[in-house]
């Protein structure tokens, strides 16, 4: 009968154990925070720390625009690499290529030039369709017996 009791007792002490902790971390993390870190708020807003009051950060949101935030509204402090990674989009290591000739993956020029013909080829096989309009030729071919075309009517 008292067991369930004692359970949920202990249950609760655990929860609140690893709550504390996790808060213990997070003013951690805060206090490490240093003027040119980037961060990330718990809005999702990355900026860059300028100065660090006691309860106070100021964050440059974008070149020259400044905002003061409390410092329990930073989630994270990000390395520098990951920093510019998700701002900037730099990617370490990314080799970007001049043209777009190093994306194909040719062994020699022998069969390029095979796959160009084929190419070549079947655009020839391929039939056009005629989406043209018919002639106005036709279309009178096709006018009422009185000789007026469609559309056509006497006036008052």
């Amino acid at each position: 009968m008292l067991l369930p009791f004692i359970v949920l007792i202990g249950a609760m002490f655990l929860m609140t154990r690893s709550a504390k902790k996790k808060q213990a971390q997070a003013v951690e993390m805060r206090n490490q925070m240093q003027p040119g870190t980037g961060v990330r708020t718990i809005g999702g807003m990355y900026a860059t720390v300028k100065e660090i009051g006691d309860e106070t950060v100021l964050l440059e949101v974008a070149p020259g625009v400044h905002a003061v935030y409390a410092k329990n509204s930073i989630g994270a402090v990000l390395e520098d690499a990951e920093y510019n990674r998700i701002v900037h989009g730099d990617e370490p290591g990314a080799i970007v290529p001049d043209d777009a000739s190093s994306l194909t993956e040719s062994s020699d020029d022998t069969a390029g030039a095979e796959a160009e013909e084929s190419t070549a080829d079947a655009k020839a096989d391929l039939t056009k369709a005629d989406l043209t309009k018919k002639s106005d030729a036709a279309e009178g071919d096709k006018g009422d017996k009185d000789g007026k075309a469609d559309g056509e009517t006497e006036a008052k």
